[in-house]
């Protein structure tokens, strides 16, 4: 990506009265969740300065802040890019995530309140009907609520970070990645499932059923049925002209 090729490039975004920092970072994160910042792409700090109508300082902020949570890489040579995963550190990081979240539910069952059960059910809920109404954008939003809802109720700080940063990482793939799950009804079923586990304050059996839900698109990507989801980037090889830059 050029930001030179983009028509309204030249056009300053106004920004609220959050801090400048935080606009920014809330516009690029949003940018790459979204799928329009893609991984890989290069965030040149002067062409983010002209869009943001701001100076480098808050940029700098943003930036180091979204490296924080996993969604920019930041390396001496090619500075800030949109974090970038083959697909084998894709299929590593499922498993490390199936690791923590089953070790996260373990720690949550006969934690959890009342209240977060109900925040849980209600996000069942709500997955049930985007996919009976073929709203994948929604169901994929509930989707990862429902999954850091279960880490949170851990209580446990550090592996809730290190989960954040991880699932930072895999973010820009994730909604690509639901296709390989294929039936989002069976997803929903699946949920329910685990949320019936954690109603019965069944912790192991609630950790096997969320670690089977998690392997399901991990199965698919280790079997070779995906190979679109992942592309080769020529800057990996050093390719200066073939760089995708914003």
């Amino acid at each position: 990506m050029n930001l030179n090729d983009d028509p309204e490039a030249g056009l300053a975004r106004p920004l609220d009265n959050r801090t400048l920092w935080e606009q920014v970072m809330d516009r690029l994160r949003e940018d790459i969740l979204a799928g329009r910042l893609e991984p890989g792409t290069e965030l040149s700090e002067v062409a983010l300065a002209r869009d943001f109508g701001t100076s480098r300082g808050p940029l700098r902020e943003a930036l180091g802040r979204l490296a924080s949570e996993g969604l920019v890489t930041i390396t001496p040579r090619r500075g800030a890019v949109v974090t970038q995963l083959s697909r084998e550190e894709f299929i590593d990081a499922y498993q490390v995530r199936e690791a923590l979240e089953t070790l996260a539910v373990r720690l949550a069952v006969p934690l959890m309140s009342d209240a977060e059960l109900a925040h849980l059910r209600e996000m069942c809920e709500l997955m049930a009907r985007a996919a009976r109404d073929d709203e994948v954008r929604l169901f994929f939003d509930t989707n990862q609520s429902f999954h850091e809802a279960l880490v949170r109720g851990s209580r446990n700080r550090k592996l809730h970070e290190v989960h954040r940063v991880l699932v930072g990482q895999m973010a820009p793939y994730l909604p690509r990645s639901l296709e390989l799950r294929g039936n989002l009804r069976q997803s929903v079923e699946e949920h329910e499932a685990i949320l019936a586990a954690i109603d019965a304050r069944d912790a192991e059996h609630a950790a096997e059923l969320l670690a089977e839900h998690i392997e399901v698109p991990q199965r698919v990507l280790e079997s070779d049925a995906d190979q679109a989801l992942f592309r080769e980037d020529p800057t990996f090889a050093g390719d200066t002209d073939h760089r995708r830059r914003y």
